[in-house]
């Protein structure tokens, strides 16, 4: 009877598994301090205490108290033009194309993660809507149609579940330093450039979009761990092998 093989971790190795448990409390660290301050500025609207902070940023932005805000008219059509991207449709578009060509090589659970969280984060994102149903910015603010409640900007919460999670996976498959933080923060400039454009457009107090940033990085986050999990798993599996 030949006795069981007893492998050793190698150094390389045990520095890669103390990488991975680094990165996960990082990730669990990053995830409560979104969720707390998704709770922390849902608390502050639902109480009515941001009233001052959203009418006195929203006065600046359109001192004229119309739809037309501060800047030249080229900014205003490029910030239109630039909201697009976190619409539902434009955000379907670069799921679908990305989700394909990551199922194209082979990574389906990469693909899979891509359509699950966004999908998952647009029914949490209606709840939200239904129990706060917050009015919007007056009309005569808006420079765009639209046509549901107001807290939270779904255009801020879905554009930092797509736009952090590709530039989550880009970082992840990645070989060079330089690039990952390039990944990273591009989805970063996205998700940000686009929250911020829906005050500057008149359509959303920017509490709104403060929270909907929160509960986006929350939500990706969460489907980053989950993810990250179920790697582990297999690696310890595949180690025992």
């Amino acid at each position: 009877m030949s006795e069981p093989v007893i492998r050793r971790a190698t150094p390389t190795a045990a520095l890669a598994a103390a990488r991975a448990e680094v990165a996960g409390i990082l990730i669990i660290l990053a995830l409560a301090a979104s969720l707390l301050a998704f709770l922390a500025v849902a608390d502050s609207v639902a109480g009515g205490y941001t009233g001052a902070f959203d009418h006195g940023l929203m006065s600046l932005l359109h001192p004229g108290g119309g739809s037309r805000a501060i800047g030249p008219a080229w900014l205003a059509q490029a910030i239109v033009d630039l909201t697009a991207l976190g619409s539902i449709t434009d955000l379907c578009i670069i799921v679908l194309l990305a989700a394909g060509l990551l199922a194209a090589q082979g990574r389906w659970r990469q693909g899979a993660l891509l359509i699950a969280a966004p999908l998952s984060g647009l029914i949490v994102l209606n709840i939200f809507k239904r129990e706060f149903d917050r009015p919007r910015p007056p009309l005569a603010l808006h420079a765009v149609v639209v046509g549901n409640a107001s807290f939270p900007s779904g255009h801020a919460m879905l554009s930092a579940v797509v736009y952090l999670t590709l530039g989550a996976l880009l970082a992840h498959f990645a070989e060079r330093r330089r690039i990952k933080a390039y990944a990273l923060a591009a989805g970063m400039v996205l998700t940000l450039t686009i929250g911020a454009s829906r005050v500057y457009l008149g359509v959303h107090w920017p509490t709104d979009v403060i929270a909907g940033w929160a509960l986006g990085a929350a939500w990706a986050m969460l489907w980053w761990l989950l993810v990250w999990f179920f790697e582990q798993r297999r690696s310890a599996r595949e180690a025992l092998t």
